[in-house]
């Protein structure tokens, strides 16, 4: 029998809480070196959050030599690939048997619904550490085609030490998605978590240790971007950094790889979607797609289907579809509702931020149809309802800027010319959609959108056999699938001479 959860159990779950905070360096908790520490608001509630250890280049150096010595010494790389297996299919047991502490971390850092953080992130974080670790045994090297008098072994090696730079609008999800494939490997790992979301990240890694991951495998090292994340990416013994966020800042980060040791880096980076709906189409299929694919999170969501661009002709019977979805199935509540479908937003400085994206947009003449407004200020939180604007042009702020708020533009079309160029017409290739009962369209169209995904009368389906990631300025590299393995490796050949 399931489980019943209530607004009471949850907030026992939370008084019960006792958050660590501090670094997880070669197995062991720590402090940062100077003792110094940083405490956010909680999104809910705008009251004092979790105490994290404030780190800096001294923490990251003795993050990387932690995992320096664990590759070198291939106390992981060398073991049996059945043993591996083993030890990240129990890390994934593990993360589900403690999966309620683990959403209420989440959500107690970022302020998504505890029903997300429990049945979406937490379950999806520890398939994706399954997925890897099925892989381990399953990974082959190759013989290259070479005359009788010689063998030549192309062999899959891993890279060493990957400083991983992660978000905070899915923090197990996106952590997964890097410390799957990258562990899976045999690399080493420094995961810097975005300062607002440090918590969950340190209890995995305690986790992967009890679970047999060899310490030094897995490092976490909290505190600021410019402290932390800047160390890491200009570290000389760092051989890659895989990192999920802003353009801007992805951009920072080629040039500390190009600054230091020509480290790799892969990039997945903003997105302005375009989800673009024909005449003929299903609008009420089409609305709860564009709802939910734009609302979900808060809108704090890379790939998010932040552009509607809609056939002129059913245009106004789509949004009003799309204002009864969003009303009637999207509840903005308190994030330990156990009814609410969104939460809070991640801090007050980003609400402020959303917020004056809308009144730029509202200047430049686009009109509010709903919502987009600060709701819920009795909890002390950090609430915008969803809403939606139209009569836009794509030359438009809210059309061009990635909000990453619940706030949705909407761009008339007239010929499919049209939908095209607007579709294509942004900085950047994340994702998009066509809805359209004309299955030559559909597929003429999603070949022409110029974006790493691209969905058909739907959004935001995928699984762990898809890879992620973008065009363009939203970055290169793919998270997700069997292809995420190959970018934290390189080929090595081995050639044998006989006579």
């Amino acid at each position: 029998m399931s489980k019943v959860y209530t607004r009471d159990y949850w907030e026992t779950v939370l008084s019960a809480l006792t958050p660590e905070g501090r670094h997880f360096i070669n197995g062991k908790l720590r402090a940062a070196v100077t003792g110094e520490t940083f405490t956010r608001a909680r999104p809910m509630d705008g009251k004092p959050g979790a105490t994290v250890a404030r780190g800096g280049a001294v923490d990251i150096d003795a993050a990387v030599k932690s995992a320096r010595t664990a590759f070198e010494s291939g106390v992981w790389r060398r073991k049996e690939p059945l043993e591996k297996k083993k030890i990240m299919l129990n890390w994934a047991d593990l993360i589900r048997a403690h999966g309620e502490e683990l959403a209420m971390l989440e959500t107690l850092d970022v302020g998504k619904p505890i029903m997300a953080s429990l049945n979406v992130d937490v379950r999806l974080c520890a398939d994706g550490i399954q997925f890897y670790g099925e892989m381990i045994d399953k990974l082959y090297d190759e013989i290259a085609p070479t005359g009788p008098y010689a063998r030549a072994l192309v062999r899959k090696v891993p890279l060493g030490v990957i400083g991983v730079i992660t978000p905070w609008n899915y923090p197990m999800i996106i952590d997964a998605w890097k410390l799957g494939p990258a562990i899976a490997a045999g690399n080493s790992v420094v995961l810097k978590p975005a300062e607002q979301s440090s918590l969950t990240a340190i209890r995995l890694a305690s986790l992967a240790v009890e679970a047999g991951l060899p310490a030094g495998v897995f490092n976490v090292v909290t505190g600021y971007g410019e402290e932390t994340g800047k160390p890491l990416a200009l570290h000389m013994d760092v051989d890659m950094i895989a990192f999920t966020g802003s353009t801007e800042v992805g951009k920072l980060i080629m040039g500390y790889a190009a600054q230091s040791n020509v480290k790799r880096v892969a990039l997945e980076l903003g997105g302005k979607s375009p989800l673009v709906v024909f005449e003929d189409a299903d609008l009420d299929a089409a609305a709860s797609a564009v709802a939910w694919g734009c609302f979900y999170n808060s809108g704090e969501t890379c790939h998010a289907s932040t552009r509607l661009i809609v056939h002129r002709s059913v245009q106004d019977a789509l949004i009003a579809k799309i204002e009864a979805v969003t009303k009637s199935d999207i509840a903005l509540r308190h994030p330990l509702d156990p009814t609410a479908q969104i939460g809070a937003l991640i801090e007050e400085a980003h609400l402020e931020k959303v917020l004056s994206l809308v009144a730029v947009g509202e200047k430049e003449g686009a009109r509010r149809a709903f919502g987009a407004e600060r709701v819920m200020t009795e909890t002390g939180g950090f609430y915008v309802s969803p809403g939606l604007f139209v009569d836009m042009t794509n030359d438009m702020s809210l059309a061009r800027q990635e909000i990453f708020g619940p706030v949705l533009a909407a761009i008339a079309f007239e010929t499919e010319e049209e939908a095209l160029r607007i579709a294509n017409d942004t900085i950047y290739g994340l994702a998009g959609a066509v809805f359209t009962k004309d299955i030559d369209r559909a597929h003429r169209f999603s070949e022409a959108i110029h974006a790493g995904t691209v969905w058909i009368n739907t959004y935001d389906m995928s699984n762990f056999a898809t890879p992620f990631g973008g065009f363009k300025q939203s970055g290169f590299g793919r998270d997700r699938s069997v292809h995420a393995i190959d970018k934290y490796c390189d080929y090595k050949t081995i050639w044998q001479q006989f006579g």
